[in-house]
């Protein structure tokens, strides 16, 4: 049998403590209703409908197992009983409403909160932030316009160079700055082969010089171990250590040789042709928008043609005052280059003549001299040896 606890409601239907916490709290509630109106309904906390009879204050019942409208029915929870879990819900049930109709985040970190006390974000964080897109946006701008720069330019040289080798574009050319280049291109051949010889002369003599220090010191041995032959064997010896010592003091001079003329030559005659091949760029890339004002001032005179020919006219002055600024480059280079070298040459070819004369003519005292008016020290044995770069 059944007992009814006051209520209206089954003893196992309250069973679950959290129920009948809630079950106490609105039978409590209903206590301080006063005067209702007849047929009127409470609304209790969770949403539920109280009834409340016609013309009494009596509690008629709440069905609390069936599931509110709209919602899923909530999983039981085991809870302790507590006399003050009612009045925590209602807290609770007040909490959300208040925190659903609050303006303020929830959650907010300290570095999110302005000085001001605001919800927003530091304005100059944000400021930095555009800036920061903007200046990206604009180095992005200047590369892609770099880029069509130069690609219209290549194309236009391309074009150029390749009407120019098909005979259908004139070129600009100086008869004389020509002439002077091509000099100074066959020089520097001539000069590298004298070079390329000279190395070799040098590498062979140092074998030679080496040969004939190890026969000397093979005739001093000989000297010592034979009686009969000691005088002979001596003079030569002797012999051999005096044109080991005239050898070293000839491989100094072409060592110094070699150098000078290795400088002038993949040195000073390279700067030079370096400039020259600026020169020489920078002249097809003159010729090439000058063809291209050439042929937009021969098109229809409309507005668009003008405006063209206005660029293309602005771009070819520069290009022109650029052409004859290395023009002028070249020509001062070739004209010291061409002082320079004849400095040069003229001591280098006296040293080398005078020092191969004085050797094979076997006149140390020369050979001596001549080093010494070139300030040139004999170098010691052990030195006597070209180097790596030298003899390639």
């Amino acid at each position: 049998m059944n007992r009814e606890n006051g209520t209206g409601y089954a003893a196992e239907d309250l069973d679950d403590t959290f129920e009948q916490d809630l079950h106490n709290m609105i039978r409590e509630g209903t206590g301080g209703i006063m005067n209702p109106l007849p047929g009127s309904t409470v609304t209790g906390g969770g949403g539920a409908s109280l009834g409340v009879g016609q013309g009494n204050n009596s509690f008629t019942g709440v069905d609390l197992n069936s599931p509110q409208k709209g919602t899923a029915p909530s999983p039981s929870v085991n809870v302790h009983a507590n006399p003050s879990v009612g009045s925590r819900l209602a807290n609770t049930r007040e909490g959300e409403a208040t925190n659903e109709t609050s303006p303020i985040p929830a959650q907010q970190s300290p570095s999110d909160v302005s000085p001001t006390g605001s919800g927003f974000s530091n304005p100059m964080a944000m400021g930095g932030g555009r800036g920061d897109q903007g200046t990206t946006t604009a180095v992005a701008k200047a590369r892609l316009d770099s880029f069509k720069n130069w690609s219209i330019s290549t194309y236009k040289c391309t074009k150029q160079m390749m009407q120019e080798k098909l005979g259908k574009a004139s070129r600009t050319v100086d008869l004389q700055l020509e002439a002077q280049i091509e000099v100074l291109r066959d020089t520097q051949r001539k000069y590298a082969h004298i070079l390329k010889l000279t190395r070799a002369l040098t590498n062979q003599f140092y074998l030679v010089v080496q040969t004939q220090r190890s026969l000397g010191d093979a005739f001093g041995e000989l000297a010592q171990k034979s009686a009969e032959l000691q005088e002979e064997f001596s003079y030569n010896a002797e012999t051999q250590k005096s044109l080991c010592g005239n050898g070293e003091t000839l491989l100094s001079a072409l060592n110094f040789f070699t150098s000078s003329v290795s400088t002038l030559c993949n040195k000073t005659m390279e700067d030079t042709l370096l400039t020259i091949k600026q020169y020489e760029s920078v002249r097809l890339e003159y010729d090439a928008y000058r063809a291209d004002m050439e042929h937009l001032t021969l098109a229809p005179k409309d507005a668009q043609t003008q405006a063209r020919l206005h660029e293309a006219r602005s771009k070819y002055e520069a290009q022109k005052e650029k052409f004859d600024k290395l023009r002028q480059d070249v020509a001062v280079k070739l004209r010291f280059l061409d002082e320079n070298k004849v400095k040069v040459m003229h001591k280098q070819l006296l040293l080398f003549h005078n020092a191969i004369a004085a050797y094979f003519s076997g006149n140390q005292q020369a050979l001596n001299a001549t080093l010494k008016q070139f300030n040139i020290k004999p170098k010691a044995p052990s030195e006597m040896q070209p180097s790596f770069l030298e003899s390639q």
